[in-house]
Parts: structure tokens; sequence; C-alpha cells
């Protein structure tokens, strides 16, 4: 049975935003594993959109983007909107059910199964099936943007903390 996990960078005020901040070289790295180690994803429109960068190659990316690219489109992608009507390579458009899509992916695969966006995280953590959740501190104070909670924080035990980096701490959690 597949884990479901959801794990973003965020600022120490709570909020995410690819634009404002980024991983050092160590936390890239560790993101290339993470990515290379899951099973697939499970992304929001919003984020999926965003991911979509990845898709096509770029003449200024370093060997290390590179990498990051090539993983990133290996993985299966379930991709949750009511408003696409088409999805990338490698990618399968969830329009119904949400509940029971997961549940079956959660059933039939094994390892661990990234969710990726906080509005979807939220339906996910109101049906009860995110089984880890995974914070990345950066020492940056947003101030505002979109919190990593999108609703109520649902109860939760800590159960690792990590230093990622020189400057990123890792939170891991499971629901409480």
């Amino acid at each position: 049975m597949a884990k479901l996990v959801f794990g973003m960078n965020q600022s120490l005020d709570g909020y995410v935003d690819h634009e404002e901040f980024a991983p050092d070289p160590a936390l890239f790295r560790h993101w290339i594993e993470q990515v290379r180690g899951v099973t697939g994803s499970v992304y929001g429109r919003r984020m999926y959109e965003v991911m979509r960068y990845w898709d096509e190659d770029h003449s200024e990316w370093t060997p290390e983007l590179r990498e990051f690219a090539a993983a990133w489109r290996r993985q299966p992608k379930w991709v949750v909107s009511s408003t696409l009507e088409s999805v990338g390579p490698n990618a399968t458009l969830v329009e119904g059910d949400l509940e029971t899509v997961v549940r079956d992916l959660k059933a039939r695969l094994a390892g661990e199964i990234a969710v990726s966006g906080p509005d979807l995280a939220r339906r996910l953590t109101d049906l009860g099936l995110i089984d880890e959740y995974r914070l990345y501190f950066h020492p940056v104070v947003l101030g505002h943007g979109k919190p990593f909670f999108a609703g109520a924080r649902p109860p939760l035990r800590l159960v690792a903390s990590d230093l990622i980096g020189e400057d990123v701490i890792r939170l891991t959690y499971v629901p409480a």
C-alpha cells in the first residue's frame, strides 16, 4: 500500500512561494533524490501548471536542473482539475471522484505518492488520506501568500526533524 505525503518548501511564517526563495544546492539535491524515489505525484492544477516548466529542456540549464527534469518527467502524475482539458506527458487527468481515485492509487501502488499543492492537500486532509506532512522551513518571512495549510491545521504528531543544507529544517509529521 502506498503512503500519501504532502511536503513543500515554505517560509517561517508558513507561506509557500516558489518565486520568493529557492533551494540551495544541498536542498536541490535532496529534491532530485526525492522526486527520483516517489512512485508518482498527485497535483492540483496550479502546482501542475508551475511544474510543467520541467517538461521541456532549456539551454541555460545546469546539469542538476537537467537531472531534476529527467526525474520529474519519468514519474507518473495524476492531475486533479475540473478546468483543464488535457495534461502533458506521463500525466493522467483526474476529473471524477477524488477520494475514489486516490484510495485506488494507495491500494494498488507501493512506495510514496507525493501530493503537490496546498488546496489539493487540504481536500485530501479533509478526506483523511494524507499519511505524512513534510514542512521544509526556509529562514524567510513573507507575511503574505499561499499558506502551506490551506484549511485548518489537522492534529499532527512530530516524528522527525532534519537539517537539510545550511539553513532548511524539515519537520515530518503524521496525523495524530
